[in-house]
């Protein structure tokens, strides 16, 4: 029995939910609505929704049908039609084109023939966008590119090699044909800046969840999307910035520090101080991966914070497969604790243990804090959910970490 395009494109779906590697993209295949189109020439998206052309559908193979299905993916996963619609107001074919490239590259990096493979034409020709000189590059940097080589091309005279004006030059009309499929700007512009940010917030969340399939199926990362997942951040500020938002409330207002938002324009206001704020709780993972240089810089960052915030005390916890040592800071012996810590541990890695011990030892912080280099054995963070504090992983030497619950940063010591 013959599948329609709708099945088919259901079917692919699934097939490469079940993948190690593909299943990354599984939230994102669920984002917006997908439709056949009768009057559609290949497919198209507006960063949210995809349209595939019937026609089109019915004239690729089941390989060639998933490339396709995964080249819309990554659009939506880049946020491709949000993020570039500046250059698509410039030149929007060129944009089409320079994003195309940059996906093409990294589909075909993932060296998997025997699941997706690049549309041909009848007569063996790839269709779509593939070219070794534009690797490591981002869209920008490709657009560019392709902007300076429209320059270099002569002109009849007609105006034909400027957007929108004239009939398609030659070398105009091969790189159009080079897009695999079409992109509605239009539709993406008008989309408000609360639409846009509730779809940006979608699609991240679908990717970690992705991520952590992929990591539980043994899939791989590419290192495309191991740097979307992890943006390079300063740790350091990041840190800060956690612990501060979530320690500092906001009951009394006070004189003795005005507030910096208003300094700047010659306005005296008080600062608010919290009259409340609680502990911090700090585990540090000793199971070999930290060393005492990290260690020390860590924690000297975590005793500058405290020294701003001025938490009731700091509950610094040594794990490995269990809680090895707590040690309990409070007021003014924060100000010794690099001095006079002695870690201990050494063994498994079982991050679980340390919202065990919390329940266990009723400790109920503000905010948890945890140190690691995100390997665990069985791969996941545990039952964190006794745990009703913010919790920030801070993961050395993992990229590819992402965590069940809580947020997480890159440490770069």
């Amino acid at each position: 029995m013959k599948l329609t395009a709708e099945q088919r494109v259901e079917r692919t779906h699934v097939q490469l939910m079940q993948d190690p590697d593909f299943c990354l993209f599984s939230g994102v295949f669920m984002i917006g609505k997908v439709e056949i189109s009768d009057v559609m020439p290949t497919a198209c998206t507006n960063g949210r929704d995809v349209i595939y052309g019937r026609a089109f559908v019915e004239s690729l193979n089941n390989k060639e049908l998933a490339f396709l299905v995964l080249h819309e993916a990554m659009h939506k996963a880049y946020r491709h039609l949000m993020v570039w619609q500046k250059i698509a107001k410039e030149n929007p074919m060129l944009a089409n084109l320079a994003m195309d490239y940059v996906i093409n590259l990294q589909l075909v990096d993932y060296n998997k023939p025997d699941i997706i493979q690049m549309p041909r034409d009848k007569e063996g020709n790839l269709m779509g966008a593939l070219d070794e000189k534009y690797r490591g590059m981002d869209t920008k940097q490709v657009f560019d590119l392709l902007k300076q080589e429209t320059k270099d091309e002569p002109s009849d005279g007609s105006g034909g090699n400027e957007p929108g004006s004239g009939s398609p030059q030659p070398g105009q009309q091969d790189r159009k044909s080079k897009c695999l499929d079409d992109h509605d700007w239009e539709n993406a512009q008008e989309m408000t800046e609360e639409e846009k940010k509730g779809l940006s917030d979608e699609v991240d969340r679908a990717l970690r969840e992705g991520a952590m399939l992929a990591g539980r199926m043994k899939g791989n990362l590419s290192k495309e999307i191991n740097e979307l997942l992890h943006p390079k951040v300063d740790w350091k500020e990041a840190l800060r910035e956690f612990i501060k938002t979530t320690m500092m409330g906001n009951d009394n207002s006070t004189w003795r520090r005005p507030h910096k938002r208003y300094i700047g324009m010659n306005i005296v206001m008080p600062s608010y101080r919290s009259a409340k704020i609680g502990r911090i709780v700090v585990g540090i993972d000793t199971s070999g991966s930290i060393g005492s240089s990290e260690l020390s810089q860590f924690l000297g960052e975590v005793k500058s914070i405290c020294n701003e915030v001025q938490p009731d005390g700091i509950d610094l916890l040594y794990w490995d497969s269990h809680v090895a040592k707590h040690e309990a800071y409070n007021g003014n012996e924060i100000e010794t604790l690099v001095e006079t810590t002695k870690p201990a541990g050494g063994g498994g890695t079982e991050p679980e243990c340390v919202p065990q011990y919390m329940k266990k030892e009723a400790l109920t912080p503000q905010c948890t804090v945890m140190l690691t280099d995100g390997f665990f054995y069985g791969g996941g963070c545990g039952d964190w959910s006794g745990v009703d504090s913010p919790v920030l992983w801070c993961v050395k030497g993992n990229k590819s970490f992402v965590p069940s619950v809580g947020k997480s940063v890159y440490v770069e010591v």
